[in-house]
């Protein structure tokens, strides 16, 4: 019967979403409140349920998700993201420049959030397909691949470091293990997918073409990839501090703070906030403004995680955990393998990848713990699940078609497909790392 609960619940936050339109946020309130109901929280209890899952996970992860986005935006504006894809490109030259492009996105995705980074790499890849007239979607997928994987896969992404809370794993380890898992997706669903796309029509519209910032107003190779790659080398270099032999309580206990990802992405907004801000000419004041436009780009993704905790409580509240855990095991499926299957199933309902991981994730919380699954992979196949077929129903999926003047036909076979790979692959990928760190 909570099983059959859930399912209900999902179907109708499934149904308020896509069908009515309603703000995913309201979306999730509303069926917390339900599913409170339905589950026998008492009616004076519900909205205390509800108030204390959105404190919990908001509590974590309001400092990460902020000070990334403030990162990823200067990160932006200031042309370093345009800096290392040129300096890439002209080291390897118009041969590989596809590569160049993969790599340019994978480094730019890890500060950068997706739509951030569309947005600005695409104009990129335009002038590539213009100057050395190449087909645009064999030139361009891959980079996309690129910042799809980081995207569902890395923190300090909202999802991804969302289910790191969510499942108590280790913010160092699982990214880690989704870089391992990452390189060969975006191989598979880049360069070599795109192989099969180089006859697919297409000429990107002019109006989505942006000017590009003047060499003089660039900042140096050098700043741009240490600045952009600053949090990744933080938090890389405190997970390896367990395993250099030291021993001094005070050395550990200072690697366990500067190692804290909140601690992390301050330092490296500090640092950017000099190296890419004020040391480019750039005012405090119009830091602030940059800073305050990087908030409100991300205020509905925070309000969604808000709301997805929300639902995790009730659903902790009422008891039912496991319950639920019991009749999910009933399917036979490794958990691993049913949170990556319940995210999909979400992800091409609703069209959302945050949406469909967050929700995935309160349904198989309970399982991790009495299976013994290694939270970090399960963050990652449930962030693979939420990747899995993007349609009609997915922004995403427009905002390539329109940059790049597709037919939906041809979207689909090269947007959707290439959403799908990177899912299956990284699924394929947990079960395999699965195999050796049990």
């Amino acid at each position: 019967m909570a099983l059959f609960t859930i399912l209900i619940c999902i179907i109708l936050l499934v149904l308020l979403v896509s069908w009515v339109k309603v703000n995913p946020f309201i979306a999730f309130l509303l069926v917390s409140i339900a599913a409170g109901l339905m589950l026998g929280i008492p009616i004076n209890k519900v909205t205390a349920s509800v108030q204390k899952g959105m404190g919990d996970i908001m509590g974590q992860l309001l400092i990460i998700i902020c000070l990334g986005a403030m990162l990823g935006k200067l990160v932006a504006v200031s042309g370093a993201a345009q800096k290392i894809a040129e300096v890439l490109v002209n080291a390897v030259g118009q041969k590989h420049i596809q590569w160049a492009l993969v790599t340019a996105g994978f480094i730019i995705g890890i500060p950068l959030f997706y739509g951030i980074g569309f947005v600005l790499m695409v104009p990129l890849i335009f002038s590539v397909v213009y100057k050395y007239k190449l087909p645009a979607v064999y030139i361009g997928l891959p980079m996309l691949a690129s910042l799809s994987v980081t995207h569902g896969f890395l923190p300090p992404h909202p999802s991804p470091s969302a289910l790191v809370v969510l499942f108590h794993a280790n913010m160092a380890t699982t990214f880690i293990y989704g870089l391992m898992i990452a390189i060969p997706a975006i191989i598979l669903a880049g360069p070599v997918f795109a192989r099969f796309l180089k006859k697919i029509p297409s000429e990107p519209l002019a109006t989505f073409r942006a000017e590009e910032l003047p060499e003089d107003k660039l900042p140096g190779g050098f700043n741009s990839f240490f600045t952009a790659l600053l949090p990744v080398m933080l938090l890389m270099l405190t997970a390896l501090i367990p395993y250099l032999g030291i021993k001094d309580p005070a050395i550990l206990k200072l690697a366990a703070f500067l190692g804290d990802p909140s601690i992390v992405m301050l330092i490296a907004l500090i640092v950017a906030t000099y190296t890419l801000g004020i040391k480019q000419g750039k005012s405090m004041s119009q830091l602030a403004v940059n800073y305050t436009d990087a908030i409100k780009d991300i205020a509905l993704i925070l309000l969604i995680i808000a709301g997805s905790g929300a639902f995790k409580e009730v659903l902790t509240a009422s008891g039912v955990s496991n319950e639920i855990a019991a009749q999910l095991q009933q399917f036979n499926m490794p958990p691993l393998v049913l949170g990556w299957v319940i995210a999909a199933i979400i992800r091409i309902s609703l069209g959302s990848a945050t949406v469909a991981g967050l929700t995935a994730a309160g349904i198989v919380a309970s399982l991790v713990v009495q299976n013994h699954v290694n939270p970090n992979l399960m963050v990652l196949s449930i962030g693979a699940g939420s990747l899995a077929f993007s349609h009609v129903n997915d922004s995403g999926f427009w905002l390539y078609k329109e940059y790049f003047n597709l037919s939906i036909k041809d979207t689909i076979k090269s947007w959707s497909v290439m959403e799908s790979l990177v899912s299956v692959i990284g699924l394929v990928g947990v079960l395999i790392i699965n195999q050796f760190v049990k």
